[in-house]
């Protein structure tokens, strides 16, 4: 990925954060142009405080040095903040992760692919605090152990021709 195209995204990411109403700042000094190992953004909206560094890619995974990992989480814990990681692959959004969730590679750098974001990351909804993930175990254990038996009452009515779909429609209202 381009510098240019790697800065435009942290940009992007920063937009996005300051429109879900996060006080929000890219790292100018992040990256080479320093000695110090800074974030590439710093967000909080008074509740929640982080240190982001955001990487993208075209559709291959994105790996990130063992290194930058590391300062990543010494800077946000120094600071006060949690340490995530943003990936956002081309025509997809950002998906967020803690370093500690990453898969490590046997050289000891981190990788995300594509897949891994879409099914395991947190989205930006559920990261700016917008929507809360709910999985389909949490969907499926409502404390019920079958369907409601007055709809299955009234959907057999009508399968049986006692009642119409008007009637039913009302009743079920």
């Amino acid at each position: 990925m381009s510098q240019a195209k790697g800065d435009r995204r942290e940009r992007e990411l920063v937009n996005e954060l300051d429109g879900a109403g996060f006080a929000v700042m890219r790292a100018p000094a992040s990256g080479s142009a320093t000695e110090r190992e800074l974030p590439d953004v710093l967000a909080g909206d008074g509740e929640q405080f982080y240190a982001i560094e955001a990487k993208s890619s075209s559709g291959d995974p994105i790996y990130l040095t063992g290194e930058e990992v590391e300062a990543l989480t010494f800077f946000a814990r120094n600071f006060g903040a949690k340490p995530r990681i943003g990936v956002r692959f081309d025509r997809e959004d950002w998906y967020f992760f803690h370093p500690g969730d990453l898969h490590v590679t046997d050289g000891g750098n981190y990788r995300v692919k594509k897949e891994t974001a879409l099914a395991e990351g947190t989205d930006f909804p559920e990261f700016t605090g917008q929507s809360e993930k709910v999985t389909l175990e949490e969907v499926g254990d409502d404390g019920q152990d079958g369907p409601d038996e007055e709809i299955v009452r009234v959907l057999n009515a009508v399968a049986q021709g006692i009642m119409d779909v008007d009637e039913a429609a009302e009743l079920l209202e």
